[in-house]
This record gives C-alpha cells, structure tokens and sequence, in this order.
C-alpha cells in the first residue's frame, strides 16, 4: 500500500497583528554591526531617499550632532548625550511588543549610573500602534510601565521624505530601517551607531547586554 505525503504548511504568525510580511521572523537575530560611513550600508535594505541624503550624521557616524524635540513638543539637542551610551527604539503602545517597555525601563534605571540611557521615539507607522497623542502616549506609559527614560517627538522611522533625520542617521551607519516597533539601535559615547536589532531580541537578551556592557566601558 503506498504511503501518501502529506505537504505541510507553515503558518506564519505575524507579531503585533501585521500582515504576513510585516513579521518580525524575518528579522536576523544577529545585530546589524554600523558601517564605517554610509558608503558602507547596503543600498537594497536602505534605499537612497532625499531626506536621508541630507543627514550630516550618516557620513560622520555622529548620531549626537543632530537635534529633535521632545514628547512634549521642546527642543531637544542630542549633544546632550555624549559621553553616554544609548538605546534608541521605536516605541508603540498597542503592540505585541509593548510589553518590552518593562524591559527598557528595567535596563534604564540598573545602568543610567554609569552613564546609560534608553530614548524612546514613538512611531505610528507598523499599524497604526501609536495612535495617541503626546499625552496619551505620557500617561500610557507612566501609568503602565513606569517609564522614565526620555521619550521624543512621534516621527517617522521609514525612508521618505519625512524620515526623521536621527533615523536616517541610524539607518545609514547600518543599512537597516525599522520594519516594525521596538527595533532597536545601540549608540556609543560619542554618538557612534553600533549596532542594529530587530523586534525580537529583547531588552533581556543576553548578547544585547553583552554588547551594551562593552560600550560602557
């Protein structure tokens, strides 16, 4: 009697209720390292786009030359910053991975002591995850996780026009853009891109802290 195959299908689940092809699977678990200039980012992964161009940091690698504005809506120089060692993520308040907010926090308040900071920048761009406003967005994660660390200005994180200029700086020293919330990029004391993380490797993870702990020292 012959046996028959059955094919099997593979269900991809996507993360915070995206499509498919919005997934954070796809992601490499392995950190991005920055590349020496923006000579060196891969062109397929971070197309050339106007906004991007014009980014001083993406040539000088110096993430703390530029300037933005805070969650409220204030100025805010990046310079202040340097000699501290940061993470930068795109935060959402009704994604799958919000709950890393407990995580961020947790390294916030063990490491801001030797000269650490989280910097939060919340996007709406990955399904529609950040509605709110500013105050919403304050409250939500006061009341819910107890952040502290500095939240930004809602921008955009994706090449465009309207990329924010801290993101095209982050994306030309890497050749990665976030694809979805909570992506994640390490900066060194002098403002130096080091790396790249996807969705998925977590505030927790063990190489992340590892790679943290080498910048402070």
């Amino acid at each position: 009697m012959r046996h028959c195959l059955l094919p099997l299908f593979a269900v991809a689940v996507a993360a915070c209720g995206g499509t498919p092809h919005q997934t954070a699977s796809t992601d490499p678990v392995k950190p991005v390292p920055a590349a020496a200039d923006a000579a060196s980012a891969n062109p397929t992964n971070n197309p050339a786009t106007p906004a991007a161009a014009a980014a001083p940091a993406m040539t000088k690698n110096d993430v703390y030359s530029l300037s933005t504005a805070t969650l409220d809506g204030k100025p805010k120089n990046l310079a202040d910053y340097r000699g501290k060692v940061t993470l930068v993520v795109n935060v959402a308040s009704e994604c799958g991975y919000t709950p890393q907010y407990a995580g961020l926090q947790k390294l916030h308040t063990e490491l801001s002591g030797r000269g650490f900071a989280v910097l939060g920048f919340p996007s709406n761009e990955f399904g529609g995850q950040e509605p709110g406003s500013p105050e919403q967005i304050q409250a939500f994660c006061t009341t819910k996780y107890s952040v502290t660390f500095p939240l930004f200005a809602k921008c955009a994180t994706k090449p465009g026009t309207g990329q924010s200029p801290v993101y095209a700086a982050l994306a030309g020293a890497t050749g990665k853009s976030p694809n979805w919330n909570f992506c994640k990029y390490l900066v060194g004391k002098q403002g130096e891109v080091i790396a790249f993380y996807p969705s998925k490797v977590g505030p927790d993870d063990a190489e992340l802290r590892a790679a943290i702990e080498k910048a402070l020292k």
